[in-house]
């Protein structure tokens, strides 16, 4: 059985199908392993047992009748703690929520258990899902799975060290500049960030609604593919055959994506495209100039609306706040609604000279994050530390969420060194199967 906590999501689904595997067991099994982890804690915010043995139970009785509802139907999946459950405290990783007990689940939480997925629980994020770190002295910061020392990625961190520890066999996490592909990237894990307005948020906790996406962290592409596909009750797209490269033109985006790389880092991404070019793939340098524009808009697009949100919440109680967060959040009072208003309409110039530019190419490639996780110890005592590395953390994945495309983060074998992959708004099913791909060819 303990086998059972390293498969993918797939092979357990297909275990189920077989009979070789029974729901009951697997979430038993699930569980047990979250209960004996001595950083469980750090995890998961709480462990739904009840509702997972109930859910298992169920999963069961549709094996015995063969009325299977997917092919992850009896599959344990872990939930962000930004996604409202019912009965089941979502305080979106802050003390200003702390005790916010929803009364329905979240649409995509609804969807998923319509399916046939069994909730295992919440798990632990950045403040407010307000960093790209994953560091909250507020709440609990969970570990990354290549070095405790160091920050897990967020902010959807505790997602993946769910799944990284083999203590879910995926997660459900959210993407607004980066959330799910850093913590993927850091933790050696497939994320996949959706197309803004691709899947519902009703439900979630908000952050900028013009840029949240809501996205799975998978153990491989094809997970990622299948956690899609219950989120928005289908059964996504047959990822079964990868293909391979040949035919397939890559662009290697050169500006912004490429400044000041680690140089591990910078060395995992040139063997990643050496194996890709070996497997068959054109790759080509890009530059594309209005993406330097885009990212100097940043700072207006995304404090302006984060705060327009959260602003009579935080200032009613600012000192239960992370000061690192809380400032951030903060600034976005110093933008003016028309800076606000000409920022977007600036932004949407800067995705129409982007499309012009990809048009050519079957998807973007870069490293999905600039630096390995920083230290946590060091995030903690050093300002200036914090606010670097958190930029740095999110450049390169925000890119995806300014230019409003999907993104997939890949693990190209080098421990935390992500390989992403950005496609077209609205084309996550040929994004997958390019992964799918790539996936292939970096093994």
């Amino acid at each position: 059985m303990q086998g059972w906590l390293t498969m993918t999501a797939a092979e357990l689904g297909r275990g189920i199908e077989a009979g070789e595997i029974g729901p009951v067991a697997l979430t038993r099994c699930y569980l047990d392993a979250i209960d004996a982890h001595p950083l469980k804690d750090r995890i998961y915010t709480q462990v739904t047992h009840d509702r997972a043995l109930a859910e298992a139970e169920a999963a069961q009785k549709r094996v015995e009748l063969g009325l299977r509802l997917s092919l992850l139907d009896g599959v344990p999946v872990s939930w962000k703690d930004l996604f409202d459950s019912a009965g089941t405290a979502t305080e979106s990783g802050s003390d200003l929520l702390k005790g916010r007990v929803p009364d329905q689940d979240a649409a995509v939480l609804f969807n998923a258990t319509l399916m046939g997925t069994v909730c295992l629980g919440k798990t632990h994020m950045s403040e407010l899902a307000f960093s790209g770190l994953g560091f909250n002295p507020v709440k609990e910061t969970p570990p990354c799975v290549n070095d405790q020392a160091a920050a897990p990625g967020g902010s959807s961190s505790g997602a993946a060290a769910s799944v990284a520890y083999g203590l879910a066999a995926g997660a459900i996490g959210s993407d607004t500049g980066g959330s799910v592909r850093i913590p993927s990237a850091w933790n050696d894990l497939v994320g996949l960030k959706t197309t803004s307005g691709r899947i519902t948020l009703e439900g979630v906790v908000p952050l900028c609604l013009k840029f949240d996406t809501i996205g799975p962290l998978a153990r491989s592409v094809e997970d990622a593919g299948l956690l899609l596909g219950v989120l928005e009750g289908t059964a996504g797209p047959d990822l079964r055959n990868p293909g391979n490269l040949k035919g397939y033109r890559f662009a290697d985006l050169q500006n912004v994506a490429q400044d000041d790389l680690d140089p591990k880092v910078a060395a995992a991404h040139r063997e990643a495209l050496a194996k890709l070019k070996d497997a068959g793939a054109e790759i080509v340098p890009l530059e594309v100039q209005a993406l330097g524009e885009a990212m100097k808009l940043s700072p207006v697009l995304y404090t302006t609306e984060a705060y327009g949100l959260w602003k009579d919440v935080i200032e009613a109680a600012p000192q239960l706040m992370f000061p690192e967060i809380l400032e951030r959040f903060r600034s976005g009072a110093q933008f003016s609604g028309s800076e606000y208003v000409a920022a977007w309409a600036k932004l949407e110039q800067c995705r129409m000279a982007w499309d012009q530019a990809v048009a050519g190419f079957d998807a973007v490639l870069s490293p999905v994050s600039p630096i390995l996780p920083p230290n946590l110890e060091r995030l903690q005592s050093d300002h200036g530390y914090y606010v670097k590395s958190n930029l740095l953390a999110l450049r390169n994945t925000r890119i995806g969420n300014l230019m409003g495309v999907c993104g997939l983060s890949l693990p190209t074998g080098v421990p935390s060194c992500g390989l992403q992959v950005l496609g077209q708004p609205d084309c996550e099913e040929a994004l997958l199967r390019i992964g799918r791909a790539i996936e292939t060819a970096l093994a």
